[in-house]
């Protein structure tokens, strides 16, 4: 037996006896640490662990086997990582960029890979933000106290996740320690789901796309590449500790009575002969280099720290920044996928098949009248009256992303139409020309949900918003389904379409966020754009 399993064995036997000895002043919580720690070591005595496979091997041998099915595997493991909190056991990102290794070498495609760990890590984070909704702060309010866990603790704890949730979220899924926990923690601390879902969108959309390249980029030096990303994650992890200590310290700072502690601490300092030269430099650094640079850095930090805030500003920005990745990446995919081969996708096969054997008169003369809406001519009608009204009514930032957005909504979807020539169905109820990627009417019905987001913010009451918003999605969904029952386009085409608008109105509204707070600093943010900031969570 080696020393180190030795001196395991030693300490599991004391442990178990100060246990046994103690056991009656020691209670049930701190006896239940003993005995599992003491069960800990003996199975490390027992050299077990040394023989048990490695986990990252096991995941590696069964993806090279399963060839397609390593989507499953990749997903499923995506999910698991914070669902199940498996993340503890078996780091995600080794998973991730073993289905970008698997992608590389041609067995599984790289864009549908990405979108499938999106989804299931946004998946994986909502299951365990509730289940810390639901179950974690009771249990530690209730059992919290027994190991230092106090009332006043987690009431801290909830009051940090208020302010900085979205930057713990965000950033903590980079971190390997934070993440498998991070949305649990988020949930338990009564942090808002509407609040949560934008940050873990964009957080997984970032690190999905990071590590599937990684592995699908460097596929031929797979156990450098991972070795690499741990590395990197955990140098990540220590310079975001090391930025959280930078900000302690700066906030402590803010106080005068601990400036002036520092500022005699320093000069006692610098009275030692030793330190002298030392000291004498550091004024000079401090007068030259680091004060300026502090002055002009300080407040674009305060910027950025800001737009990883939960609340007003923040929480649109991400929010816009959310559903222009998302609505970008559908449309990417399809594009990515139909330019190699612009015929009809399973699904598309499927979806066109119970249309045609659904079809009802009736409902086609209603539909003829529901796609009309989101034809050129009308939609382009609406966003000219609204521009007017706009301008009328002196909002430059909302009239510049409107009419932004939908200029460039009409220019790529004319760009995508002539660079995929895609065919349209041969069963046509209806006259349409021009190429079938992407539906235009389904590109352009986006242009509604703009324009009710946009009356949105002078719409009073909760309730009136949200039903403004709610009806003009519904008049988008209407508008492609109609484009799919008329059999003018396939579902692909109308998703892209949605995404693609989706994603360019998305990115003009994070755009026109940043510049308006850039113009206006210090002017508050008008509530209304994106998640209203006073209504209550419904979960």
């Amino acid at each position: 037996m080696s020393v180190p399993r030795f001196a395991a064995a030693l300490a599991a036997l004391v442990l178990v006896g100060v246990a046994l000895w103690r056991r009656g002043r020691l209670g049930f919580e701190r006896l239940a640490v003993a005995v599992v720690a003491a069960i800990a070591l003996a199975v490390y005595a027992t050299g077990l662990p040394a023989q048990l496979p490695d986990p990252e091997r096991v995941i590696e041998r069964i993806a090279t086997t399963l060839g397609p099915w390593t989507y499953v595997l990749v997903g499923l493991m995506a999910f698991l990582e914070t669902g199940a909190f498996i993340g503890f056991v078996a780091p995600g990102e080794f998973t991730v960029i073993l289905g970008g290794v698997i992608a590389g070498q041609g067995e599984i495609a790289i864009v549908p890979l990405i979108g499938l760990v999106w989804l299931c890590t946004v998946l994986g984070d909502t299951v365990s933000f509730f289940i810390g909704r639901h179950l974690g702060r009771a249990f530690l309010w209730r059992y919290g106290p027994r190991i230092k866990v106090t009332h006043e603790r987690l009431e801290q704890v909830e009051q940090y996740f208020e302010r900085h949730g979205g930057a713990t979220v965000l950033i903590g899924r980079f971190i390997g320690i934070v993440r498998p926990i991070a949305p649990f923690i988020a949930g338990s601390s009564r942090m808002r789901y509407r609040q949560f879902l934008p940050y873990s969108v964009v957080g997984t959309g970032l690190w999905a796309t990071t590590f599937c390249m990684v592995g699908y980029l460097f596929y031929r030096s797979f156990s450098k590449v991972t070795k690499i990303a741990g590395r990197a994650t955990l140098g990540f992890a220590l310079l975001v500790g090391t930025i959280a200590l930078g900000v302690y310290g700066y906030r402590r700072l803010r106080r005068p009575e601990e400036r002036r502690r520092l500022a005699v601490w320093a000069e006692r300092q610098g009275r030692r002969p030793l330190l002298r030269p030392l000291a004498a430099l550091l004024r000079v650094v401090w007068r030259r280099a680091i004060g300026p640079a502090w002055s002009f850095g300080a407040p674009r930090l305060r910027f950025l720290g800001g737009r990883l805030t939960p609340g007003n500003l923040g929480i649109e920005f991400t929010t816009a920044l959310a559903l222009a990745g998302v609505g970008l990446y559908v449309f990417g995919v399809y594009a990515a996928i139909l330019a190699r081969d612009p015929g009809a996708l399973p699904e598309d096969s499927r979806t066109m098949g119970i249309v045609r054997g659904a079809r009802i008169e009736t409902v086609v003369d209603v539909l003829e009248v529901v796609t009309n809406l989101g034809s050129f001519p009308v939609v382009c009608g609406l966003v000219l009256v609204a521009a007017i009204v706009l301008a009328f009514r002196r909002r430059p930032v909302e009239l510049t992303t409107l009419v932004l957005g939908f200029v460039a909504t009409v220019a790529a979807v004319q760009i995508a139409k002539a660079g995929i020539a895609r065919p349209r169905p041969t069963t046509a109820i209806i006259d349409a020309d021009g190429g079938g990627f992407p539906s235009g009417h389904a590109a352009y019905s986006t242009a509604y949900v703009a324009l009710a987001i946009i009356a949105a913010r002078v719409v009073p009451g909760l309730i009136r918003r949200a039903a403004l918003v709610l009806s003009a999605v519904v008049v988008a969904a209407a508008i492609g389904i109609s484009r799919i029952y008329l059999q003018v386009h396939y579902w692909s085409d109308v998703a892209a379409g949605w995404g693609l608008g989706f994603g360019i109105f998305g990115a003009c509204a994070a755009v026109a966020l940043v510049v308006t707070h850039l113009r206006q600093p210090d002017s508050p943010p008008e509530a209304g754009a994106g998640v209203p900031a006073t209504d209550s969570d419904s979960g």
